[in-house]
C-alpha cells in the first residue's frame, strides 16, 4: 500500500509541477509517468545502495525517459525531464541545511548542504549523461538530430 501511495503521489507532483512551466496539456501524462518511474526506481534502489548512487540512476532513467517521449511526441525533452526529475530534488534537505545555520548548528548544516549538493550534483550528471546516450544512439542509428 505504501508504494502505490507513493507511485500516485509522485505521479501528481510531476505532472502539476509540469503546469507551472506550462508544458502542452498533452505532456502531463507523460511528464507525471516519468517522474512516477524515476520515484519508483529512486525508492527500489535507495535500500541497496547509497542514495546519491539511486538518485544518479533514477535520474538516468528519467532522462532516457525523457528522451523517448520528445521523439515520440515531437516536444522537446526539457517538458518531460523537468518534470520527471521533480520527485528526485532535495529541496526537503536543502530546507533543512538552511534551517541549521539559522538555528546555529553549523556542523549538522554542512552534512546537509552536502548531501544537497551531492544529490543535485547526480541530477545534473545523470541528465547530462542520459543526453550523451541518446545523441550516441541516434548517431549510431544514422540520424543526426
Amino acid at each position: 500500500m505504501f508504494m502505490i501511495l507513493q507511485l500516485i503521489t509522485s505521479f501528481i507532483a510531476a505532472a502539476t509541477f509540469c503546469i507551472l512551466f506550462n508544458a502542452p496539456v498533452r505532456a502531463l501524462v507523460q511528464c507525471g509517468f516519468a517522474g512516477m518511474v524515476g520515484w519508483m526506481l529512486y525508492l527500489q534502489l535507495d535500500e541497496k545502495w547509497d542514495t546519491v548512487v539511486a538518485t544518479f540512476v533514477a535520474t538516468v532513467a528519467v532522462g532516457v525517459i525523457s528522451q523517448f517521449f520528445a521523439r515520440s511526441f515531437k516536444m522537446p525533452v526539457i517538458i518531460f525531464s523537468v518534470g520527471g526529475i521533480i520527485p528526485l530534488v532535495p529541496g526537503g534537505l536543502a530546507y533543512d541545511a538552511m534551517r541549521k545555520f539559522v538555528e546555529n548548528d553549523n556542523n549538522l548544516a554542512i552534512q546537509f548542504a552536502v548531501q544537497a549538493l551531492l544529490l543535485s550534483g547526480a541530477i545534473a550528471t545523470g541528465l547530462v549523461l542520459s543526453e550523451v546516450l541518446g545523441q550516441m544512439f541516434r548517431r549510431k542509428n544514422g540520424r543526426s538530430t
